[in-house]
Parts: C-alpha cells; sequence; structure tokens
C-alpha cells in the first residue's frame, strides 16, 4: 500500500484484535531505511513523486474470516482513497513463545553460582558452581528476582554445615534443586503441582549430571505422603507466592528438621509480614531478609525452645 496510507489501514486492521507490525518498504527504489517514514519519491526521470509502497504484516490467533478481513481492508482503503490492497494469508508454525522470548537471556553470576543457558556455554567460570537451565515452559531462570534472591539465600548457606537432605517446594524447571545438590552433594526432593514442571525438572537434573541426588516428584506442597515419608529436611525453599506459603506454614514447618533452615520467596514488598507471622508462631525467627526490586526472599530458623 502507499506509506502515506499506512496509519488508516493500521488503526483498521487493529479491529482484528492481532498485533500490527509495521512493514518494510516494497518499492523497487527504496533505501536502506526503509519506507513508512517517507510518503514518496522521486522519480530517477525527473517525473513527479509517486507514492512509496510498504507492506504490512498482521499477527493473530486465529483466521479472522474473509468477511471481516475484507471489510477492514475496503473501509481502510476508501478512507485512504485507494485500491484495496492484495493481500497474503498463511498459518504460522507453532512456536513456543515463551521460550522463544527467553533465548536471549545473559548468563547470571550469584554468589557462586552461574547461571546460564546453552548460548552461554563459552562463558561458564571453571571455579563456579556451574547451573544449566535451557528456557521453557517451567518457571526458573534465574532472571526474576524472587530465584535470585533463593540462590543468594543458598550461597549465605554455604558458610555454614552440610545439610543430610533439602526439600524444594514449587520446583518449577529445577533450579534451586539443582543448585542446592550441587552446593552440598546432598539429596534433593523437588516438588511441583504441576505435571509439566516435574518433568522438566527431571530433565534438567540429569543435563547438570545430578539426576542420582535430585527425585522430582508431583506434590501438591509438603503435605503430600510421598513428601513426609522421606522424613524432614534440613534445608526447606519454597519459591511460589504470598498465600499458598501462609497457608502452607504448618506443613513447612513440620517437615523442617530441628535446627534446620527454611528459604521463603515469591512475596512482594507488603505481603511479608502477614506470612512472616504465621512462620513466628510456629517458633521460626528471621535471620535474613533479601530485597530485590519489589520482591522479598526470606531466610528463617529456629527459635531456641521454641514451637513447631
Amino acid at each position: 500500500m502507499p506509506a502515506e496510507a499506512l496509519p488508516i489501514f493500521e488503526a483498521a486492521l487493529q479491529s482484528l484484535g492481532g498485533a500490527v507490525v509495521r512493514g518494510a518498504d516494497a518499492g523497487p527504489d527504496a533505501g536502506p531505511d526503509g519506507g513508512a517514514d517517507r510518503g514518496a519519491d522521486r522519480r530517477a526521470d525527473g517525473g513527479p513523486e509517486v507514492p512509496l509502497e510498504v507492506t504490512l504484516d498482521v499477527y493473530l490467533a486465529g483466521h479472522p474470516g474473509a468477511g471481516a478481513l475484507e471489510a477492514a481492508l475496503e473501509i481502510a482503503a476508501a478512507a485512504a482513497g485507494v485500491a484495496a490492497p492484495p493481500v497474503d494469508v498463511a498459518a504460522l508454525p507453532a512456536r513456543d513463545w515463551v521460550a522463544e522470548s527467553q533465548k536471549g537471556l545473559p548468563a547470571l553470576r550469584i554468589g557462586r553460582f552461574f547461571v546460564y543457558g546453552a548460548h552461554a556455554e563459552a562463558e561458564r567460570p571453571a571455579s563456579a558452581l556451574a547451573v544449566r537451565v535451557e528456557a521453557g515452559p517451567a518457571f526458573g531462570t534465574g532472571h526474576h528476582e524472587s530465584t535470585r534472591g533463593c540462590l543468594i539465600a543458598l550461597d549465605a548457606l554455604s558458610r555454614g554445615g552440610r545439610p543430610r537432605s533439602c526439600l524444594d517446594v514449587g520446583c518449577g524447571s529445577g533450579i534451586l534443586a539443582i543448585a542446592m545438590a550441587k552446593l552440598w552433594r546432598a539429596p534433593v526432593l523437588a516438588c511441583d503441582i504441576d505435571r509439566a514442571a516435574v518433568a522438566v525438572a527431571r530433565q534438567n537434573a540429569r543435563a547438570n549430571g545430578v539426576a542420582a541426588l535430585v527425585r522430582a516428584e508431583l506434590s501438591d506442597g509438603a503435605a503430600r505422603r510421598r513428601v513426609r515419608d522421606l522424613g524432614r529436611y534440613d534445608v526447606v525453599v519454597a519459591n511460589i507466592l504470598a498465600s499458598p506459603l501462609a497457608a502452607m506454614a504448618g506443613d513447612l514447618c513440620r517437615v523442617l528438621a530441628p535446627g534446620g533452615s527454611l528459604v521463603l520467596s515469591g512475596l512482594m514488598r507488603g505481603q511479608e509480614a502477614a506470612v512472616l507471622a504465621r512462620y513466628r508462631a510456629r517458633g521460626l525467627r528471621l535471620a535474613r531478609r533479601i530485597a530485590l526490586g519489589d520482591w522479598v526472599t526470606l531466610l528463617l530458623a529456629p527459635r531456641e525452645n521454641g514451637p513447631r
């Protein structure tokens, strides 16, 4: 279509509910900067200016139907005083847009941990505890403040004794379970309510060489028998959200071993006080608070002679 008619067509096609992407210059004499910002070019023979043509891409969740598409184009063409443009309609191949958006995420150095994807393999330092997590549908690449807060808390705990066993509730990609396995070479139970997350966690544990230490199970929190039957855990991590963290206070405290450490995350500023009160009532104290942006991670430890 002529470049000068582009805004009118953009407005008309917005009614289809998709994403309108301004197209590239389609004219034969187009310059390297494209044609959307220029309404016309002068002909090489010095003749009058002619409209520069551009293409327009529209991405929709499904086919809008020929009638709706033709009506939008005819309305725009009439308003612009030009002929309706030719249209090509094609189905896009299925793509994991979450994974596509995360492919370019940079590697992270968080304390002793180096969290990275395959694209950053060459950047891996020999001295770091490397945790490789590929982009995918399960939460946990290390870039969210709640996950980073947990890794900072685990790094701080590494200065103490070596735990005998660990629990990761709401494991997502398994990043925190893998980090604990690499940090302490201790067995870790990773559980999640989402079957897809459990499958991803198992895959990531294998990719990181800790499949013998990380056991991923389907479980709704720490109340399930398969979680309790393994005994009590010296380190428990739960990176979820404020409401389930508050509801799980009793279950998480029951599976925490005497003298153990509890890491809570997924809390936003303003939510921590209410959640912390639930755990203080069960004999825990705040050992460290890690604030990153709008998110807070709490490292809790038992009070002496406190109730459990």
